[in-house]
Formats: structure tokens, C-alpha cells, sequence
């Protein structure tokens, strides 16, 4: 059974996450043939200002103009 945890900032449409839950568990069936039944995916939404990178927050590299994050 597996478990896949996966951490995002805030922002993702519902959409978006619908997609990625699809993928990692087509992944998962596709690669290691794992059983989608009993596959579990957790996306956990963390908040720009609580997200480190550099030495600076996201939210911080964002407002300075940090491309790509």
C-alpha cells in the first residue's frame, strides 16, 4: 500500500491537485505496479512564509522577483 506525502505552497486549484494525484498514482501503477486501490496520496499545502529556500522565505524571494519558485 503505498503512501505518497506531497508538499506544495498554497495556490493550487482543485483542479490542479485532482491532476496530480492522478499522475502519482498512474505512476506508481505504470512503475511499480502498484494497485491504484489501495494507493494514498496527501497534498499538504504549506504557506509561502513558512517555506525556506536560500535563506529566505518564498514568499520573500517572490516579492523580490524570483522567477520559477
Amino acid at each position: 500500500m503505498p503512501f505518497v506525502s506531497v508538499k506544495i505552497t498554497t495556490g493550487a486549484t482543485p483542479e490542479q491537485k485532482a491532476q496530480l494525484i492522478e499522475g502519482i498514482t498512474d505512476l506508481l501503477m505504470k512503475i511499480l505496479d502498484k494497485n491504484p486501490a489501495s494507493t494514498h496520496v496527501v497534498i499538504e499545502e504549506i504557506p509561502p512564509e513558512n517555506w525556506g529556500l536560500r535563506g529566505k522565505t518564498l514568499a520573500e524571494l517572490r516579492a523580490a522577483g524570483a522567477s520559477g519558485i
